[in-house]
């Protein structure tokens, strides 16, 4: 059987459906059928978002290996974090959840719903992205010397296998819109931009949008890129990696204007709701590409809408959405 076929369904909504963004592209100065967003916001599964996919193909693996407990992390407004443990959840598995934060006095957004669903809460205190990944393997190691059976996911589910689902997902646009050009992603710990180079063969054809959360994404997207296609049984994509670093302003999950101006035209102009840390900096890197002229002349153009609606539900963004731009 191909790896690609050994995935468990956690998603209701399968394939994620593609819709066209006509005002918004009018907005943009393209013309009616061009720019359309493809979304994964919609998956469902503990609110929903594009970590599924990945959780899908992860998730497979951790039962095959007869884990019981998933073990992952993030920040303390992780996507990733709250979906693994719907999945967690839903499998009957036990989960425990690394967050990089100091605990907080009053619950919001994901954290919220993380303590609905209830996994296991690590505190870990303020760390970057590498230490973070260390104090995952350490909550792994600690339960299995409990004689636990953890499966530890690097954040965001960026493993090769987890990439899969980004592969599967690039061959569901192809079948949705063959005449696509350009996807757009927002570029976190980058394996969702790695599955869809994978899937789709070609570099140029996906623009990862930075908003800063891993170091080193420039080497990191095309080695698992190569890693995942081969896992897949796929050719080697070709192309150079194509990575905005320019839209993440003071850091991760900062503030920007750009941001703010993305969200604002995808709000009023086609009623989608995007995230400030992830979908919101993905669309600024579309806006801003198409009115630089860096995308296609011809063909279609497809954001990757990737969820996150419970951070922009925080007090760090109560007042920055209230002001009128």
């Amino acid at each position: 059987m191909s790896p690609l076929d050994q995935w468990v369904p956690l998603s209701p909504v399968s394939p994620t459906p593609v819709q066209p963004m006509d005002r918004l592209g009018a907005a943009l100065g393209l013309a009616a059928g061009r720019l359309w967003v493809k979304r994964d916001d919609l998956t469902g599964l503990g609110g929903g978002g594009n970590k599924v996919r990945k959780l899908e193909y992860l998730c497979a693996d951790a039962v095959a290996e007869g884990c019981d407990v998933l073990v992952t992390g993030g920040g303390r407004q992780s996507n990733h974090a709250r979906m693994t443990a719907a999945a967690a959840n839903h499998l009957g598995l036990d989960c425990t959840i690394v967050l990089g934060s100091d605990p907080v006095d009053v619950a919001t957004g994901n954290v919220v719903l993380d303590q609905l669903l209830g996994p296991d809460i690590v505190w870990a205190g303020p760390l970057e992205y590498y230490p973070l990944e260390a104090a995952i393997d350490a909550a792994a190691d600690r339960l299995r010397l409990a004689g636990r059976r953890p499966y530890a996911m690097p954040l965001g589910g960026a493993s090769t296998v987890g990439q899969l689902g980004y592969v599967r997902a690039a061959l569901e646009l192809r079948e949705q819109l063959p005449d696509t050009t350009l996807i757009v992603t927002a570029d976190g710990t980058g394996g969702t931009h790695a599955g869809l180079v994978a899937g789709w063969g070609d570099h140029g054809t996906v623009l990862g949008v930075d908003v800063s959360t891993r170091p080193d994404l420039d080497d990191v997207v095309p080695r698992e890129a190569a890693a995942a296609a081969t896992l897949a049984g796929r050719p080697a994509p070709v192309g150079t990696c194509s990575i905005d670093h320019d839209r993440f302003g003071d850091g991760y999950g900062a503030p920007t204007p750009s941001c703010r101006e993305a969200l604002d035209l995808c709000a009023r102009l086609e009623g989608l709701l995007l995230d400030p840390v992830y979908s919101g900096k993905g669309m600024a890197g579309l806006v801003a590409a198409v009115r630089e002229g860096r995308i296609p002349d011809a063909g279609r153009i497809v954001f990757l809408h990737t969820g996150g609606l419970p951070a922009l539900l925080t007090p760090r963004y109560t007042d920055w959405v209230a002001e009128w731009p």
